[in-house]
């Protein structure tokens, strides 16, 4: 394999015709995660809800349902090119850096983000801008992976299809690890919403393995950062291609880092 050379900006762009099939498998895999968060907080009518790296359309939309008509949802991303058509009604969508922009202004009594702040450079700073959105008495929900945790992308490594998987999902993650990405962060949620001054922290974990949209991610993901790896020598076209025919064939039990779900409440 070859060595891992450093690149600039998210490797899984949004701007790539793959960015909606993982939004949609990441929506199926993790919205009853983090809607049942939601739900447990009461967010609930008549709220106002901020929704960081917003990505695709379904945390939003299914946030604007639960404030109703009375209530507000901001989504923002420092690309919306896939969340822009959602907005009106109670949802706003616009272009936003939380590393760099104030909060929008308000003040929240949800402030939300999924898989976003393990790809952002100043991951404190956007932390401290999040805190910063909350009214008194409003909750923080950060939900974000450790691949570190769980690594593999087969963890019965039971025959040569399964290693090579994972092979791949380990050069994946080098070219995330590249572009700054944090593989360990998820576990250090807690630690950081009490260091920022929540109260109440919790936290758990979800670790999808074996659904039928774990198959449909990888295989997006792959296809996504496919010249990447190609370029830099850690994979050929030839394995590429023999891997995706494997998941297409239905041939592996695929499974992702754990989600780590964290939240606490601002005084």
């Amino acid at each position: 394999m070859g060595e891992v050379g450093g690149g600039q900006g998210y490797l899984l762009d949004n701007r790539q015709a793959e960015a909606g099939v993982r939004f949609g498998a990441l929506a199926e895999l993790f919205d009853p995660v983090t809607f049942g968060h939601v739900d447990r907080l009461g967010v609930g009518v008549g709220m106002r809800c901020w929704e960081v790296g917003a990505g695709g359309t379904s945390v939003p939309l299914g946030l604007a349902e639960r404030v109703g008509p009375t209530g507000a949802v901001v989504a923002t991303d420092i690309d919306v090119s896939w969340a822009r058509d959602v907005a009106g009604g109670v949802i706003e969508v616009f272009t936003h850096d939380v590393a760099v922009d104030p909060p929008p202004a308000g003040g929240f009594d949800l402030v939300h983000a999924r898989l976003v702040l393990i790809h952002v450079a100043d991951r404190a700073e956007a932390l401290r801008r999040m805190v910063g959105g909350l009214r008194p008495g409003g909750v923080l929900l950060v939900e974000d992976a450790d691949p570190m945790l769980q690594p593999l992308a087969c963890p019965d490594e039971s025959g040569p299809e399964q290693r090579l998987a994972n092979r791949l999902r380990s050069d994946v993650r080098a070219l995330m690890a590249a572009r700054g990405a944090d593989l360990a962060y998820g576990r250090t949620l807690p630690r950081l919403l009490r260091a920022a001054g929540l109260e109440d922290v919790r936290a758990d974990a979800y670790f999808p393995i074996t659904s039928p949209a774990c198959a449909v991610l990888e295989a997006a993901t792959v296809r996504q950062v496919r010249h990447h790896l190609v370029e830099q020598g850690l994979a050929s076209d030839e394995e590429i291609d023999r891997h995706l025919a494997t998941i297409a064939a239905g041939r592996l039990d695929l499974a992702l880092a754990p989600l780590i779900s964290a939240w606490g409440r601002r005084r």
